[in-house]
């Protein structure tokens, strides 16, 4: 990855150093345990992540599209879907020279719920934004994410390479060199292409992707099928409940807004923000379009009161309909600010 600016990356590293630092020290709370993120602070040394929004194509979509503005805290900033919020109130833009595109890994679960989860990278400002996702993609999961509780992972193999990428009426075709394709005989041979299919479909000029392996059309590994688009095969490798926006450890923003689609009984499920020491601040019943067997969109706004600036959680969980217990859990960090 290429590096930022002297003062971008002094903040950064500031941030890595404290949030390693903390990580470690966050008790796990309740059978589910409690994400892994940097207690309470107010202190402005502590780099807040970027926003999460996702700006429009830029004027070279059809080779490389612009985008999203999203933004998950790195080994060194997480993120989520708004502009780059100050710690102590609105969110604003992100900083001069830079970009922020998101990167797809899988997220454990404590509740047999793994699935994908967006995460934030700030990039060198680039026309090439699609391919500068990829990159970042296969650079894998940082520090923070792989110590998080639970533990991000990725199945796309480090030795990589992006050979090509081209956009065109919609269909990004990807070139990838013959690593892309080890390891088939352990794990799950095709979530490495939900991966970059929904790293590619964040950017609104791609519908779809086209695998190629060094030039050649890709052979669906093991008699599987490969993913194309986020519909379909796409949403096999997602949790029950997949929140897009805010992404792992991006701002959350206040009201928080947050997005993405469900397939869960009755299209029901709930959604709550807790503090750094896991008081819930707010919870919130949400249906999506559709359930019970069906994939559902959904956006819903949940307000919190905080005093000040801080790490906190996001935990999305539908409810047995046997017990009442909590199913379905997906909980990470996200960052949150008093009201503005």
């Amino acid at each position: 990855m290429r590096t930022v600016g002297r003062s971008t990356a002094g903040l950064l590293l500031t941030f890595v150093a404290t949030l390693a630092l903390l990580a470690g020290c966050s008790p796990a709370s309740g059978p589910l345990g409690t994400p892994s993120s940097p207690a309470p602070t107010g202190d402005a040394s502590v780099v807040p992540p970027s926003g999460d929004a996702t700006p429009g194509p830029s004027a070279a979509a059809s080779a490389t599209p612009a985008a999203s503005t999203a933004s998950t805290v790195r080994p060194s900033a997480p993120a989520t879907a708004s502009a780059t919020p100050a710690p102590t109130a609105s969110p604003t833009p992100a900083p001069s020279g830079t970009s922020i595109v998101r990167a797809y890994f899988v997220l454990g679960s404590f509740t047999s719920n793994a699935g994908l989860v967006p995460v934030l990278r700030e990039i060198p400002a680039t026309t090439g934004l699609a391919s500068a996702a990829i990159r970042q993609l296969i650079a894998g999961p940082n520090t923070a994410e792989l110590g998080a509780r639970p533990a991000m992972y990725t199945s796309v193999p480090a030795a990589t390479k992006l050979l090509g990428l081209t956009i065109k009426s919609g269909v990004a075709t990807v070139d990838l060199s013959k690593e892309f394709e080890s390891g088939y005989s352990t794990g799950r041979p095709d979530e490495r292409f939900a991966q970059v299919v929904y790293t590619l479909t964040q950017f609104s000029t791609v519908k779809n992707v086209t695998f190629t392996i060094e030039g050649k059309i890709l052979a669906s590994p093991l008699g599987t099928s490969i993913p194309t688009s986020r519909g379909g095969d796409g949403t096999a490798f997602l949790p029950a409940i997949f929140v897009d926006r805010p992404a792992w450890g991006a701002a959350a923003g206040n009201p928080a807004k947050v997005t993405g689609v469900a397939n869960v009984f009755e299209a029901t499920f709930r959604v709550q923000i807790k503090d750094a020491n896991g008081k819930v601040l707010a919870d919130k019943q949400v249906i999506a379009s559709c359930g019970t067997g069906c994939w559902g969109d959904f956006a819903t706004t949940i307000a919190y009161t905080v005093s000040k600036a801080q790490w906190g959680t996001l935990r999305v969980f539908d409810l047995s309909a046997k017990d009442g217990t909590p199913v379905d859990v997906t909980e990470y960090p996200v960052w949150l600010t008093p009201a503005g």
